[in-house]
């Protein structure tokens, strides 16, 4: 029985599948989800669990290299955009694109994971990373 990292079946096969730049997204409970993407839904309650939380188990399993976040979130919920962005560290690239464009690049991401949130505009997406692991013999 797995009992360390991430215990979530869908979510540990999903991680597991991804490769360099593949997407991920982490959305909250409105999202429209395209019919084509493996959408793991999470969502228990109003709240429950939240994107930030999500985000917080996926960093200490899953290397990423940007996070996708729509300016409407950095319009409407400085503060929370804030802590998404740095949910992977303050190495990780941020690129804000409006919310339309967000939606039209959710067409190619593998797999959605929809949560209990009801923030505003608080999706994001995550691009998989090489992490820290690779060797290379000149920089």
């Amino acid at each position: 029985m797995k009992e360390v990292g991430m215990i979530n079946g869908q979510i540990d096969s999903a991680l597991n599948r991804q490769g360099h730049m593949d997407l991920m997204m982490v959305v909250d409970a409105g999202f429209p989800c395209p019919d084509h993407v493996e959408l793991i839904d999470i969502a228990l309650s109003e709240g429950v669990p939240e994107i930030l939380d999500v985000l917080a188990e996926l960093n200490k399993v899953h290397s990423v290299e940007k996070i996708v976040i729509a300016r409407e979130t950095q319009d409407h919920n400085p503060t929370y955009f804030g802590k998404a962005s740095k949910a992977f560290g303050d190495d990780v690239e941020i690129e804000v694109i409006p919310h339309s464009e967000f939606k039209e690049r959710s067409q190619g991401v593998k797999t959605i994971v929809r949560t209990g949130d009801f923030t505003a505009w608080g999706n994001v997406m995550l691009v998989s990373g090489a992490g820290d692991r690779w060797r290379i013999e000149k920089k």
